[in-house]
């Protein structure tokens, strides 16, 4: 929580850092650009306070993405982020569009300009200056906290600086008399652009839809996993990203012989060292005695018995000995469609049982009679352990 709130100030700082660079940009520009007889600068400007909605949809979405579960969102803001990433992507691809089309206007236009002035030159080296250091200090927050949004919007900063680099160019060209440079330059930055908001939408769309993380993540993952004592394999592995986070879903198999508690430690230490990778949002993992991808027919087949089946027969055949013999545990494991019985055997009164030489086959041999005797599945029996005997 120290950490996403860390993330979240940083965040909210650098862009409204940028913020106000826009809005101090943008009126300069404009300012100038009517001093200065420059449309493309005028252009610009307007494009700096366009900047200034982007920035506002961040700081929004970002407040938004690193809130908490709740009962509408009870796995999280995190797709929230991924929303605002793809939204700007579209912006990005849109500024591009007007941008081509705008220039494609002016290069088959026959229209003179007025030849603009040098403080537009100065106006945008400046521009270019300032929005290039903004993107760089975006970027870096943004990938130190593994925030796409940010990123994204960092991007848009820097087709400021990109369109500031071609007005630039323009108004040079215009000023020496290569009018059409500034066309032709305005063009090739909106591809450029375009390909950018492509790039991040896409990321963020299959995020949407689901998509795994890359291989080389979750095999990571699944290192990490096989690596804690007592578990014998992990698949069913399925990833998704969520924002920043990532949401992972498992099988572990575990022995058959060992007790559901104990499983389930095994997987809580599993989530334990996935957790420490600072990266993941949640963990749902189910514990499997077998490989069930293995023997997926066992899920449609006839089911071995249950224990509603299994110990009133027990009890049952216990209760017609002569001798005082009471259950006093059951424990069932299943494996491969067979049952083993773990049988541990004790007075009435809940006291150590002794029980004379032989006095243990002939119960087991019992036991197998009598459960051979219920309608079950054919060959559901196993093994059967039996012991006496209690702690004192």
């Amino acid at each position: 929580m120290q950490q996403d709130t860390a993330q979240l100030k940083a965040a909210n700082k650098v862009t409204i850092i940028g913020a106000l660079i826009d809005t101090l940009l943008g009126l300069l520009k404009i300012g100038v650009g009517l001093v200065s007889h420059s449309s493309a600068l005028i252009a610009d400007g307007i494009h700096s306070l366009s900047d200034l909605f982007t920035d506002l949809i961040v700081i929004v979405i970002l407040r938004i993405s690193h809130k908490g579960p709740d009962e509408n969102h009870p796995w999280g803001h995190g797709y929230f982020e991924t929303v605002g990433t793809a939204l700007l992507g579209s912006i990005l691809i849109a500024v591009a569009g007007a941008m081509a089309y705008d220039s494609t206007l002016n290069l088959l236009s026959n229209e003179t300009l007025p030849i603009p002035e040098w403080p537009a030159l100065a106006a945008a080296l400046l521009s270019i200056i300032l929005k290039e250091w903004i993107y760089q200090y975006t970027v870096r927050i943004g990938r130190k906290i593994g925030s796409d949004l940010l990123i994204a919007n960092a991007w848009h900063s820097r087709t400021d600086a990109i369109s500031s680099v071609v007005v630039f160019i323009g108004v040079a060209g215009a000023m020496s008399g290569i009018t059409w440079l500034d066309s032709v330059a305005a063009i090739a930055v909106a591809l450029m652009v375009a390909r950018i908001g492509w790039s991040l939408s896409w990321k963020s769309f299959q995020e949407l839809v689901g998509s795994a993380l890359p291989p080389e993540q979750v095999g990571k993952y699944k290192s990490q996993v096989m690596s804690v004592k007592g578990i014998i394999s992990v698949h069913s592995f399925k990833t998704r990203a969520m924002g920043n986070k990532s949401l992972l879903e498992m099988h572990i198999q575990v022995s058959p012989f060992i007790s559901a508690s104990e499983g389930h430690l095994i997987g809580d230490a599993a989530c334990m060292k996935l957790y420490k990778n600072g990266d993941i949002a949640h963990i749902i993992y189910h514990i499997d005695t077998y490989d069930d991808e293995e023997h997926e027919k066992l899920l449609t087949d006839q089911l071995p018995p249950m224990r509603d089946e299994i110990e009133p027969c027990i009890k049952q055949y216990l209760q017609s000995l002569d001798k005082e013999v009471n259950l006093y545990r059951l424990s069932l494991h299943y494996y491969k469609n067979k049952v083993n019985l773990e049988i541990l055997l004790s007075t009435p009164e809940h006291q150590p049982l002794t029980l004379p030489d032989n006095s243990s086959e002939q119960i087991i041999a019992g036991l197998k009679k009598s459960l051979a005797e219920l309608e079950l599945p054919q060959d559901w029996l196993g093994r059967i352990f039996l012991a006496t005997g209690l702690e004192r």
